[in-house]
């Protein structure tokens, strides 16, 4: 005898004895919910697609650290495309309804980007200690082909790790009886202890502190050269030598670090809840995860507005091509300086 769903439960897929259990919020709850998500896939596609178009377009952002950020903001774009439409219907109404195939491709490009996110970073992060620790090589040392090669090498290691790990099936090395916990209606990924500590650990963890300490030594450095600046005796001195830093470079430093404490605001709480819930074998509850999953992607909304907010460059570009000022002869080769 079927016993009725309590009325703010429902099948996922009814008359399927084997159907997972999703919610019924009713019509205003899940209103307010797809407009918040429909506002963040939107705002997430339109300002990366302004910073490629920028960077693309616009002859005096070709560098090599606008590689890097062309390619972060392509990595951010493809999360508002491909991963935030189909997790909106899976948080508002607790079904997955795309099938286990899907599930698992949909999953593995969660994986995939934010993995990309993360090495991104660390790579601007180097950029960055290069700029401004050893200004004297950094032309030399991080070149147009450089950057080009950091972005490959990102993509690579981040595609080996979510696609080889996860279609091996070496995440679920010693869990036994999965189908018992599986439900049609869902989209369930296992992982082992030992899987989930040490790619947290390896490719979260381990390089957000990196960046950190990158971070740290520069605005070190940073600062004393702002010192020196001071000291009209040892001013010319020290240009002479090619010690200080350009004030642009330590504006670039200061704006990407934002991205970064952005980047661990938004996406280490996750990660951090995934832990306890191994090392501590509790359950996680439905509704934080989605709060942290989607503080995740929403991430990916946050860097086109810091580039517009602190960087006056990027600003300009956007303002040109909202204003369709880009389809004049010359816009390629517009003045962009900060002044």
């Amino acid at each position: 005898m079927t016993h009725p769903l309590p009325p703010d439960l429902l099948d996922c897929f009814p008359g399927s004895n084997a159907s997972c259990i999703g919610v019924r919020l009713g019509f205003w709850p899940n209103f307010a919910l797809y407009l918040v998500f429909v506002s963040g896939m939107l705002v997430t596609i339109l300002g990366n697609s302004l910073v490629i178009v920028s960077i693309c377009h616009f002859k005096q952002l070709h560098s090599p650290t606008n590689v890097l950020i062309l390619s972060l903001a392509l990595v951010d774009l493809l999360v508002g495309v491909i991963v935030m439409p189909f997790s909106a219907t899976r948080t508002v109404t607790g079904c997955w309804f795309y099938g286990d195939t899907f599930c698992h491709v949909h999953f593995s490009f969660e994986v995939l980007l934010t993995s990309l996110s993360i090495f991104h970073l660390v790579c601007i992060a180097v950029d960055r200690h290069q700029a401004i620790c050893n200004p004297l090589h950094y032309s030399r040392n991080i070149t147009m082909s450089v950057a080009m090669i950091m972005v490959c090498a990102s993509w690579a290691l981040a595609a080996v790790y979510a696609y080889g790990g996860l279609y091996s099936k070496a995440n679920e090395v010693g869990l036994e009886d999965l189908e018992l916990f599986k439900c049609i209606g869902g989209c369930f990924i296992f992982s082992n202890p030992l899987w989930e500590i040490l790619s947290s650990a390896l490719c979260v963890f381990f390089p957000c502190t990196v960046m950190v300490c990158l971070y740290t030594q520069i605005f070190i450095v940073a600062k004393q050269h702002v010192r020196k600046i001071g000291d009209k005796n040892n001013c010319s001195n020290d240009r002479g030598r090619g010690g200080l830093v350009k004030q642009s470079e330590s504006k670039a430093a200061k704006t990407l670090s934002i991205v970064l404490g952005v980047f661990i605001f938004c996406c280490m709480p996750l990660y951090v809840l995934h832990l306890i819930g191994v090392l501590a074998s509790v359950s996680i509850p439905f509704l934080l995860s989605e709060v942290f999953y989607w503080l995740n992607y929403f991430n990916s909304a946050c860097n086109p507005i810091i580039y517009a907010l602190f960087y006056p460059s990027f600003k300009k570009c956007f303002h040109c091509i909202i204003t369709l000022k880009i389809f004049s002869s010359n816009s390629s080769a517009m003045n962009l300086s900060d002044k």
